[in-house]
Formats: structure tokens, sequence, C-alpha cells
């Protein structure tokens, strides 16, 4: 998947690409967390949530026992950096859903955790509203999905970090419900 992502052209992202960032984690892990989009340090160092956005959001994995290296995968809806880190467009989300779907297939993770109004949008709820939204759960094709803030949104505001922090609790308990094994 990796050799055929460092070849992919379906969209214009990766004319600008230092590398493609197809996810880090383990790769059997129950849970899968989507971003946007990399980054400026993911994009050099070919890693997802690598920066001070990734710091943030390994801090709050961590504070309910969920760590990238132990039980997590972390990937994003498009695998290339948009320029100036702006939002993907849709056109460029739908070039790599296949992409975020044969993850999904090879992984089977029991849990999605969609950081960011972008990737909430794709695999949520097509209007998903961060401020009225965050912290739901739905069951879909199987999975219990659930959106959250993106990290570096709350780097900008950190005064909504307590609500996000809440979804993250709020996620560990339903992990424990859906996982028939620790995680």
């Amino acid at each position: 998947l990796l050799a055929e992502l460092n070849s992919c052209q379906r969209c214009g992202l990766c004319a600008g690409r230092t590398q493609p960032v197809l996810g880090a984690g383990v790769p059997n892990s129950r849970i899968v967390i989507v971003g946007e989009a990399p980054g400026k340090n993911e994009d050099e160092q070919g890693k997802p949530f690598v920066g001070r956005s990734g710091k943030l959001l390994d801090q709050m994995l961590a504070e309910v026992g969920l760590y990238r290296d132990k039980n997590v995968f972390i990937t994003n809806i498009v695998k290339c950096r948009p320029p100036e880190n702006r939002d993907p467009s849709p056109e460029e989300c739908a070039a790599c859903r296949e992409y975020l779907d044969r993850i999904l297939t090879i992984i089977d993770p029991k849990v999605i955790l969609c950081v960011g109004r972008i990737s909430a949008q794709r695999l949520f709820d097509p209007n998903f509203r961060v401020t009225r939204q965050h912290g739901e759960t739905r069951e879909i094709d199987g999975r219990l999905v659930m959106g959250t803030f993106h990290p570096a949104a709350l780097l900008r505001q950190p005064q909504n970090k307590p609500e996000a922090f809440g979804d993250f609790v709020a996620l560990r308990q339903k992990i424990t419900e859906v996982c028939e094994h620790t995680y």
C-alpha cells in the first residue's frame, strides 16, 4: 500500500509533497484515529501527527491509556500535505478515499475517532459541526465512530481542551464497551 501511495498522482497534492503519509501505529489496533491531512512536519517525516498538535494528541491519548506504539493506529483523510496547510478540498479527499478505506479494511478497527471537522464530515456526518457534535458516537458499518476537536484547533483555542478531554474519556468508556479484549 505504501509503495502504491509513493507513486500516487490521483490529485495535485502529489506535486508538492516531500513524501506521502500513510499512517503509523499498531496495525492490528482496535482503534483508528483519523485526522485531516499531513502538515509540514508530517510531510518531512512521513508520519502523522508529529508536530505540536501530535504532542497534544499523544498527551490526551495517554490520559486515557491509549498510545500510538501500543494500541492505536493514526492516519489522515488525505495522505499528502495541502499547500500552506489549507483544508483539503472535497476532490482531494475523494481521491484519497480508497487508501483510507483499504487501511480500515486491513486494520478492521472497532472504533474510529475523527479528529477535526474534515475527517468527521467524511466519516461521521457530512454536516458535522465540531462545537455542536463533538463527543457524539454513531455505529457506522459495524464500527463505533466519534468526532472531536482537532488538536491544532485546541492549540489555537485552548478553552475547548476540557470538552475535548471529556470526549477522550467518553471514548475510553466506549472502547471498553465494544472491544472484547483489552486494547
